[in-house]
C-alpha cells in the first residue's frame, strides 16, 4: 500500500470518527435509541405485572416465554420493533445524512475542505449503517435488562421444540441483533439517495420511512408474490430462524445478498446523483 493510500484511509477514518462523534453527540440520536430500549422494557413490565401468564399464541410472537426466561423480553423487542419503529429511526439518521447538511449550509465548506464528494458519501453511509446496529442493540439492551430485573433466566422453548438455557438465548439474541442490522442496511442506502435528493431532511426522512411502509404492505399482497424476493423488507422477520434448532441460516444469507443489492443500487443512484450536484449551501 502506498503512502498516498495510507494516508487517504487514515482521513477517511478521521472522518468517519469525527461524524460518529457528532451523530452519537446528538439528543436526538440518544432520545430515539432510549425509546428503542423502552420497547421491551414495556413489554416485560406489561407481562410482570399482567394478572395470570400471558396466554400461548397470542400476542407477539413468544411473549409466553418471557415468564421461563427473561432475556426472550429482547427477542419480543425486536420482533416487535422490526417492522416499524427501527425502520423509522434509521429513516430519520439517513434521510439527514447530505440533506442535513445542506440545510445547515454545511455541506459546501465539507466539501472544501478538502473531503471529497464519494469519501463524503461513504462516511456518510458508514455512519449510518453504525447507528443500524446500534438501533438494533438498543433494543437487546432494554430487553436484557427488563429480563434479568424482572423474570428468572430459566429454560425457554424454541420453534423447534427444543430448550435452550440463558447462555444460548443471549448468544442467539445477539445474533438477531446482527441479523436486524443487516437487515436495514439498504433502507439506509435507500435514505442516502433521498437525502441526496433535497435540502429539507424532513422529506428525505419522510420519503424513506413511507418506502419501508409500502414494501411491508406489498409484501403482504398475495397477488404479488412475484414481486416479494425483490422487495428489500421480504425477509426482515427471518429473524425467527434463530429460534431453531439447529439454527437456519438460509434466510441470513438470501438477506445479506438481498440488501448487498439495495446498497450497490441506490449507492450507484447517491454516487450518480451526488457528484453531479450543484452544492450551492
Amino acid at each position: 500500500m502506498s503512502e498516498a493510500d495510507t494516508a487517504r484511509g487514515s482521513h477517511t477514518a478521521r472522518l468517519l470518527a469525527s461524524e460518529l462523534l457528532v451523530l452519537f453527540g446528538r439528543w436526538r440520536t440518544w432520545t430515539m435509541l432510549a425509546a428503542l430500549a423502552a420497547v421491551p422494557v414495556v413489554i416485560g413490565l406489561a407481562v410482570r405485572f399482567a394478572p395470570g401468564r400471558p396466554p400461548s399464541g397470542r400476542g407477539p410472537v413468544f411473549l409466553d416465554q418471557i415468564t421461563n426466561n427473561g432475556l426472550f423480553a429482547g427477542v419480543v423487542g425486536l420482533v416487535v420493533c422490526t417492522p416499524l419503529f427501527l425502520p423509522l429511526t434509521v429513516s430519520v439518521v439517513a434521510g439527514d445524512t447530505i440533506a442535513g447538511e445542506s440545510g445547515l449550509g454545511t455541506l459546501r465548506y465539507l466539501l472544501v475542505a478538502p473531503v471529497g464528494r464519494i469519501r463524503l458519501l461513504v462516511v456518510k453511509y458508514l455512519s449510518s449503517a453504525v447507528f443500524c446496529a446500534a438501533a438494533g442493540l438498543a433494543v437487546v439492551l432494554g430487553g436484557v435488562l427488563v429480563g434479568v430485573v424482572l423474570f428468572p433466566l430459566g429454560q425457554a422453548t424454541l420453534l423447534s421444540g427444543a430448550q435452550i438455557g440463558p447462555g444460548e438465548s443471549l448468544v442467539r439474541l445477539l445474533l438477531m441483533a446482527a441479523y436486524v442490522t443487516v437487515s436495514l442496511l439498504g433502507l439506509a442506502a435507500i435514505g442516502l439517495f433521498a437525502s441526496t435528493l433535497t435540502g429539507v431532511p424532513v422529506g428525505a426522512m419522510a420519503a424513506t420511512a413511507v418506502l419501508a411502509v409500502v414494501s411491508q404492505i406489498l409484501g403482504a399482497l398475495d397477488q404479488l408474490d412475484w414481486l416479494h424476493p425483490w422487495l428489500f423488507t421480504d425477509h426482515w422477520l427471518g429473524i425467527a430462524d434463530f429460534l431453531r434448532d439447529p439454527i437456519s441460516w438460509d434466510s441470513f444469507g438470501q438477506n445479506a445478498w438481498l440488501q448487498l443489492g439495495y446498497v450497490t443500487f441506490f449507492g450507484a443512484l447517491a454516487y450518480g446523483r451526488f457528484t453531479t450536484k450543484d452544492i450551492l449551501a
